[in-house]
């Protein structure tokens, strides 16, 4: 019987944990980071990335990068609203309304449930690196607003990624056991989520191991990357006015800028001003 973990699958992050002692303790993963890019890519060789090095390809190699494919998990392609269709990648639907992501350099198509699998079985790999023995189970981590189809198609990535998926569990809920809410009298929690590509709301009843999502809501569109772009853009207009240049139509420029962008962001939550210096920019 190998290990168990426990895994938060997010739009744009994901982290993986384990029991030790009773409490729970985040893995890093063999990037030594606390969360992974929820990224899958394709290198011009044909090599698949997952994690960091695939989203250092965001913007160089757009086609063959997939992220933020939580959207589209367990949903028909006609329930999807424009916004979520706006990717630099292609999706379509195939002969029963199934969406399909598209991988030119592979010349292939994926489901959202292959992808979400590739992330998972690199959290598990990370996992199985930190334990010294194989991670065989998991209870995975969903948004309270996910329906069945959703749920089920979140189980069936972990089946492809060769886990064992023993619960899946509402987001808000695992928060609220995160910080021991059950082990008091009942009550009513609000718990806010606000993750890089979504956020949402919810309202919780909470005491003596029961929980019970009372309502929830929130913003399918708006995240963390929201923050970045807007940074990433005020810096690009900066740099407009003063040289003539729009850093948004130069690839690599593009991804300096919005790895710069995450780095201030980060840095502005510990201190008050910070700086962003980025030499050799672009030729002129």
């Amino acid at each position: 019987m190998g290990k168990v973990v426990g895994i938060d699958l997010g739009t744009t992050n994901s982290v993986v944990a384990v029991m030790e002692g009773g409490k729970p303790v985040v893995i890093a993963n063999a990037e030594g980071m606390r969360t992974t890019p929820s990224v899958v890519g394709f290198s011009k060789e044909g090599e698949r990335v997952v994690g960091q090095m695939a989203r250092r390809q965001t913007v160089l190699n757009p086609q063959n990068t997939f992220f933020a494919v939580k959207r589209f998990i367990g949903r028909k392609y006609g329930e999807l609203n424009p916004d979520s269709k706006r990717v630099p990648y292609t999706i379509r639907k195939d002969e029963i309304g199934n969406i399909k992501v598209a991988c030119p350099r592979l010349n292939k198509e994926f489901s959202p449930e292959e992808i979400s699998a590739m992330v998972l079985k690199k959290l598990a790999d990370d996992a199985s690196r930190y334990l010294g023995e194989p991670v065989t189970g998991a209870v995975i981590t969903v948004p309270a607003y996910f329906n069945d189809s959703q749920r089920q198609a979140t189980r069936d990535a972990g089946r492809i990624a060769g886990l064992d998926v023993l619960r899946i569990l509402n987001e808000p809920t695992a928060a609220a056991l995160a910080y021991g809410l059950d082990r008091g009298d009942m009550e009513t929690i609000l718990v806010f989520d606000l993750g890089g590509g979504t956020f949402d709301v919810s309202i919780l009843e909470v005491g003596d191991g029961v929980f019970e999502v009372k309502a929830t809501s929130g913003d399918t569109q708006l995240g963390g990357n929201d923050f970045d772009r807007k940074v990433v853009d005020w810096l690009a207009e900066q740099f407009l006015e003063a040289e003539g240049i729009d850093l948004r139509r130069d690839r690599q420029a593009l991804q300096r800028l919005m790895e710069a962008a995450e780095k201030a962001k980060i840095e502005l939550s510990a201190v008050s001003v910070t700086d962003i210096n980025l030499p050799f920019i672009t030729a002129t």
